[in-house]
């Protein structure tokens, strides 16, 4: 497999997730709406969720550097990273992003940013100190591919929708136990029942395939990489001293882990359809199979 035809798999196979997410995202609404005969709450549900979502987009950079204690660094104080930085830049066709310090001795690395022209690169001081120059540059080429593939606005279309459903989720429920017998008048049975289970289950399903497109974004960052540097085991072995590394991230946190190159909670086992990483073990495999 060559770095073309993987990048171009892991493509594929999101905009599939993102397709039928839609389609099944739009069955839900669809059902509450004939559930409970009130389409207005349809439209809240998506005027609120898409507010919160907006929000989190404009200003995550800030939030995430703030929650991380990070601090901008300059050509002038940190000549070495920023020439590499800048370097894979101009081979990207991106504008150079703000880079940012974190002081932690865990090795990792994350970028955020709601646009190329907005956009963050932040790397904890373990991360520099423990990595070699070409595996360091496999980790700035995987975060500048997060950046030119627009994965901060792709997770911001999905946090949307996941919220969606969980709002219409709740409304449903309160609706059920508090108001549900106002207007028995003209409602379809079927209608009510499938509601009802899926004001059960559709939230964690929708947060299930969230999990799975940001998986397939990590792959296809992994190989929008390597299309960068052409060396696939810098990024292979990169990631290998990472997960190795037994000490865990003083200034990580669930809300901000998803956008680490990988999981900063060391020592710490989540069950796999719960990650927001594939697995370590399976990225530095796909790596290494793919031919320049």
């Amino acid at each position: 497999m060559t770095i073309y035809t993987q990048a171009d798999k892991n493509t594929r196979l999101t905009w599939i997730y993102i397709t039928g997410f839609l389609v099944f995202v739009v069955a839900v609404g669809y059902v509450f709406a004939q559930a409970m005969n009130n389409s207005i709450i349809l439209i809240a549900a998506v005027i609120f969720s898409t507010l919160m979502s907006l929000g989190s987009y404009w200003w995550s950079d800030k939030i995430v550097l703030a929650m991380s204690g990070a601090h901008e660094i300059t050509r002038e104080n940190a000549r070495e990273i920023y020439r590499l930085v800048e370097n894979l830049c101009i081979t990207a066709g991106l504008p150079v992003p703000k880079i940012y310090i974190i002081q932690d001795p865990s090795p990792n690395a994350f970028a955020t940013g709601r646009d190329p022209e907005h956009a963050v690169i932040a790397l904890t001081t373990g991360i520099i100190e423990k990595l070699e120059k070409k595996e360091l540059e496999g980790v700035i080429a995987h975060e500048l591919a997060h950046i030119g593939n627009r994965d901060m606005l792709l997770s911001t279309v999905i946090v949307v929708l996941v919220g969606f459903v969980a709002l219409l989720a709740d409304w449903f429920r309160h609706w059920a136990w508090w108001g549900g017998d106002d207007e028995g008048e003209g409602r379809n049975p079927l209608f009510l029942i499938i509601a009802i289970l899926l004001s059960l289950f559709a939230p964690l399903a929708a947060t299930l395939v969230q999990l799975a497109i940001s998986r397939k974004r990590e792959f296809l960052a992994d190989a929008s990489g390597v299309l960068l540097t052409r060396y696939p085991e810098g990024l292979a072995r990169a990631l290998e001293k990472i997960s190795a590394d037994p000490m865990p991230m003083r200034s990580a946190n669930r809300a901000t882990a998803h956008l680490f190159i990988a999981n900063p909670f060391k020592g710490k086992k989540i069950a796999t359809l719960f990650q927001t990483h594939p697995p370590i073990e399976e990225r530095i495999k796909a790596l290494r199979e793919m031919d320049i």
